[in-house]
């Protein structure tokens, strides 16, 4: 299966699922759009042309073979814990980061400091549903900025344990006008969440290319 013979949705229309559709409908990518808030779902829609049908968070689960999954990390896991069998046989995306405001305007981890939310959420899911971290690299302003950087395009890394899923979502990271770059399993999430060594706001510190992030992994 590819990216085109998928039905992909988004699920949230926060700061990252509002940029990651945008940038998915310059791509030509149809999808399904999914939020609580039906009215700021056909908002965003309206700007797609034609790009995203806007639909309930129940429509996707039973439609979709590719779930990007934008919420913060607790909502992501009572999300899997309202739909759980029927998660089986998709492939999740999960761009959260497991952090909260620390009271000083900035933020502070949620989970352990040797923990990831990509594998935390990966072990609540059932069998036979596979996570894909991806998309939460970068800071929601950078993921529109510098998505179809020219000459050489801008990067987001992504880790999977099943190498098929995270083809397609490769093929959805190039939709959404970047390089895609495989940093290994999700053992390595941790890595490409908030305050890891390959995100914008951890040793990194910037959107890399290609031949970059290659010196990097």
């Amino acid at each position: 299966m590819t990216i085109s013979d998928s039905t992909v949705a988004i699920i949230g229309t926060g700061n990252i699922g509002s940029r990651l559709a945008a940038n998915f409908a310059v791509g030509g990518q149809d999808f399904l759009l999914a939020d609580r808030d039906q009215d700021a779902a056909r908002k965003i829609a309206s700007g797609l042309d034609g790009h995203a049908e806007v639909v309930s968070i129940d429509e996707p689960v039973g439609r979709a073979d590719v779930l990007v999954v934008c919420l913060w990390m607790d909502a992501f896991e009572q999300f899997i814990t309202q739909y759980g069998a029927r998660l089986a046989g998709k492939v999740i995306v999960d761009p959260s980061n497991p952090v909260g405001p620390d009271g000083q305007g900035g933020y502070h981890k949620v989970i352990g400091e040797q923990e990831s939310s990509g594998q935390i959420l990966a072990g609540l899911l059932p069998a036979g549903a596979r996570l894909v971290k991806a998309f939460g690299t970068l800071s929601a302003p950078t993921l529109s900025s510098a998505a179809r950087r020219e000459p050489e395009q801008a990067v987001q890394f992504y880790a999977a344990d099943d190498a098929a899923a995270g083809d397609l979502v490769a093929d959805l990271i190039r939709v959404g006008g970047y390089e895609p770059v495989r940093v290994g399993g999700l053992d390595q999430s941790i890595r490409i969440e908030m305050f890891g060594d390959l995100h914008e706001y951890g040793a990194l510190g910037r959107v890399v290319t290609k031949s970059e992030a290659l010196k990097q992994i």
